[in-house]
């Protein structure tokens, strides 16, 4: 028969007896200010279950032992004494000392029966809740911290029934507080052994082993952005995803919209999720009360949540999040664990602690690490964790046991890592896991340890020889690449407080949207240009005709690997929408509320063809610099349709996702009447200027933007300099070959008296004007010579955001009131 339905908050009263009320207390009785008594865990839930029901966070209910019961079960069976024997002068460096001395220390409690009032409070209290199945959780005094999280250094035993399973449990609990790694941890952390208590959590099961389960932070576990709930789900009992047994899927979720009622998944990332975790018959798995079941490819293929359920976990991952900051009154970012019920198809809050890795996080200065040449083909790629990168001999262990084996300094290449592989890792330089997603184990000790991590390549511990010399890299987006030898690399470290401000605003170029959430830190007033080829050619990696008209790839390869990205999806052009709306979203997530100009796609025909099925449907050019690019693509018989993809994308970030600062901006186009072709098109896709706050701008590059920019600032709501292509058009150069390139420069005066004229007429009409290029910051005389034009905004590559913005701040202190004269210093 299914169980019955789980109780959010059943009421528990252990006893009659008075007794037994400072043995065993109801969730509900508890807060966070009883930390002390029922540890860091108990407390939170109960914290959760009297505060926030009424905003609808569900919490399975239960009870918690208190921490004087742990330490009348110690002088009741007369263990402190010998406790103290087995731990005093301990090393936890030394691997054999602790292994003994966790051993016996554990057999010291496990000998020892509970006091009979302590027995009989939690048979009470276990009645009092119906008797039904139940996690056993360990939740210490010291646990839980906002600077020492103790996750995982104690034991939880899951699908616990009946009166004697349950004292069992109860018991190997408390002696849980004495394996090797928690012993290690608490030493290496300064607390003493016999300072720290155990509660224990006794909490109604969730039936996720017929449903899903998974855990989210109310942070970016990678940059530490605030925006966003990073959430993981997997099929079965969660701690597959804790452990790092399982590829998960992942969601990004955006926060400020989401609090405005807009569906602001801004990410997903689809998981393998090949195993489950369902409970088993203790017979059949040898005294465990799980086992792990294969997931049909099928299901693998499919999302462990709907979108609603995700969308419901963010909210109430927010709502924790602010009732926790304003307990501490700093703000308190969350790692929470969740389930969904199989039986009821509810979720539930398993826990919630504060996340202890980006929140301790302090000093306003940039890192960011660079390779130093080509590092050759990758020998397998998996999950980045952090953006760092480290070097060195790789050793391939598949038990901690082998830790002799492991020098500091080494990689550790392994299956996956649980707390018993902290030893190891305090000596490693780096990780690499075949498992695991950005919530496991492996994951959140190396951003604890500041050391770099790949999880969930499928393959490294097969792949990478033991004892070679490697390179792993996390500082290339969201995949990390491993790579053979030792890749020469360098750190950048940049100042990012005391800025002044200034009156031009300083913007930002983003290409690559995994960067995005990191270049936010930079102190800036938006972005000037967002890059679509970039998402085009390293996401989605396909030619958006292709998608639409499969039928005209005859290369048998091209059309197995289209097939292959595009599985999943409803319709083949629905993959091409999906991947430009995350890359979109991301980056004007990172920025929000500043401005995002977002340039529509400005690939030229050779560069397109290079896409999958690209050969099929682009025409062979002789100068595809000056050809069809740009505007004349978006209303062309031959590509239309295509851009109607990046017009869903677009109105799907603004309008589904809420992200309505983003500003769209047409490249290339070169009169103004195929100006009013494109506006049109972009109508016929919901996208109309004027309409829900929707700005357009368009580039300002060719001579006929200039000449004409009273005509475009009619259609258009601002301009952006394109310098390079302005200055190539005006000095009648190709910018690619090499024969003239001594003759392409900005600064020359005749390009001056082009970007001058562009200016002052943008101004006379009320427009905005600004420019994206790197001569502002390579030229100090083209940059105060923009300033002094008045320019409105100056858009730059990241790397000279902090510079260009002093040296600019230096030159608006002394900048002219009047501009020089329209013609001044022509030749």
């Amino acid at each position: 028969m299914p169980e019955a339905p789980v109780s959010v908050n059943p009421s528990v009263n252990p006893s009659a007896d008075a007794s037994f009320r400072h043995l065993v207390v109801a969730f509900e009785d508890v807060g966070i200010d009883a930390i002390a008594d029922v540890g860091g865990k108990n407390a939170s839930l109960g914290e959760m279950i009297r505060e926030l029901s009424a905003e609808g966070v569900r919490v399975p209910g239960g009870f918690a032992t208190t921490a004087a019961a742990y330490r009348h079960h110690l002088s009741a069976a007369g263990l402190e004494s010998g406790l103290r024997t087995i731990l005093q002068g301990l090393d936890a460096e030394d691997l054999a000392a602790l292994q003994a001395a966790g051993l016996a220390a554990r057999k010291l409690l496990l000998s020892a029966p509970l006091p009979s009032d302590l027995a009989e409070a939690i048979r009470e209290a276990y009645r009092a809740l119906g008797s039904p199945a139940v996690a056993v959780r360990s939740s210490a005094t010291a646990e839980d911290l906002q600077d020492a999280s103790f996750a995982g250094q104690q034991e939880t035993f899951l699908h616990i029934e009946g009166e004697e399973a349950l004292l069992d449990a109860c018991r190997r609990c408390y002696a849980s507080l004495f394996t090797d790694r928690a012993i290690s941890y608490r030493q290496l952390n300064g607390f003493d052994h016999l300072e720290v208590a155990l509660s224990i959590g006794v909490q109604r099961m969730v039936r996720s082993d017929l449903a899903c389960s998974g855990v989210m932070f109310s942070i970016d576990t990678e940059t530490g952005f605030s925006g966003t709930v990073l959430l993981t789900a997997a099929y079965g009992l969660g701690e597959n995803v804790v452990q790092g047994a399982v590829n998960p899927d992942e969601l990004l979720i955006f926060k400020p919209t989401l609090a405005q009622g807009h569906a602001s998944i801004i990410s997903r990332r689809l998981g393998s999720k090949a195993i489950r975790m369902v409970y088993a018959d203790t017979a059949e798995t040898g005294g465990r009360s799980v086992r792990n079941l294969d997931v049909p490819l099928e299901e693998q293929q499919r999302w462990a949540l709907s979108d609603p359920e995700a969308l419901t976990l963010a909210r109430w991952a927010v709502t924790i999040e602010r009732h926790y900051s304003a307990q501490r009154g700093v703000p308190t970012p969350m790692d929470i664990e969740w389930a969904k019920d199989g039986h009821s198809g509810e979720l539930f809050i398993l826990q919630a602690r504060p996340e202890t890795v980006q929140s301790r996080r302090r000093g306003a200065v940039l890192r960011t690490w660079h390779l130093d040449g080509a590092p050759g083909e990758p020998i397998t790629n998996g999950r980045a964790i952090g953006a760092s990168v480290s070097s060195g001999r790789a050793r391939v262990i598949h038990d901690p046991s082998e830790i002799r084996r492991f020098e500091t300094g080494d990689l550790l290449v392994t299956e996956r890592t649980d707390p018993d592989w902290e030893p190891i890792l305090k000596k490693a330089s780096g990780v690499v896991t075949d498992q695991g997603g950005r919530t496991c184990h492996a994951a959140i000790i190396a951003r604890e340890m500041g050391i770099t991590a790949i999880v969930g390549t499928g393959d490294a511990t097969g792949r990478i020889a033991d004892g070679d010399t490697i390179t792993i890299s996390c500082c290339e987006g969201d995949v990390g690449h491993v790579y053979r030898g030792a890749v020469p690399f360098h750190l950048d470290e940049q100042a990012l407080d005391d800025l002044p401000p200034t009156r031009t605003q300083i913007l930002m170029n983003v290409g690559n949207p995994e960067e995005a959430f990191n270049l936010a830190r930079i102190p800036c007033d938006g972005v000037g240009l967002a890059r679509l080829e970039f998402i085009i050619a390293n996401h989605i990696r396909v030619h958006p005709m292709a998608l639409l008209q499969p039928e005209r790839i005859t290369d048998a390869a091209e059309r197995e690997a289209i097939a292959a990205l595009t599985r999943g999806y409803e319709q083949p052009a629905d993959y091409y929408v999906d991947l430009l709306a995350q890359g979109m979203a991301r980056i004007a997530a990172a920025f929000h509320p500043r401005p995002v100009i977002l340039r529509f796609s400005d690939f030229k025909s050779n560069e397109y063809a290079k896409l999958l099925g690209g050969r099929a449907f682009e025409p062979s050019e002789e100068n595809p610099m000056i050809g069809w690019r740009g505007a004349s693509r978006y209303y062309a018989e031959g590509f239309r349709d295509a851009f109607a993809l990046e017009c869903r994308a677009l109105r799907q970030v603004r309008d589904t996702m809420g992200l309505t600062h983003v500003i769209p901006m047409v490249p290339f186009c070169r009169t103004p009447e195929e100006g009013d072709r494109v506006l049109a098109e972009m109508a016929k896709e919901g996208l109309v200027r004027g309409s829900n706050g929707l700005e357009v701008y368009v580039m300002c590059e060719l001579p006929s933007n200039v000449i004409g920019a009273e005509a475009f600032a009619e259609r258009f709501d601002g301009f952006s300099i394109g310098s390079n292509d302005l200055t190539q058009l005006t000095l009648g150069l190709d910018r690619d070959s090499a024969l003239v390139a001594d003759l392409f420069d900005e600064r020359h005066e005749t390009v001056k008296e082009m970007i001058r004229l562009a200016i002052r007429t943008a101004k006379r009409c009320g427009r905005k004007i600004g420019i994206c290029g790197q001569a502002p910051s390579d030229y100090p005389e083209f940059a105060r010579f923009l300033v002094e034009e008045g320019i409105d905004s100056i858009s730059l590559n990241p790397d000279a955001v902090v510079s260009t913005r002093l040296a600019i701040a230096a030159m608006e202190a002394g900048t002219p009131a009047t501009p020089p004269p329209l013609g001044v210093g022509v030749a």
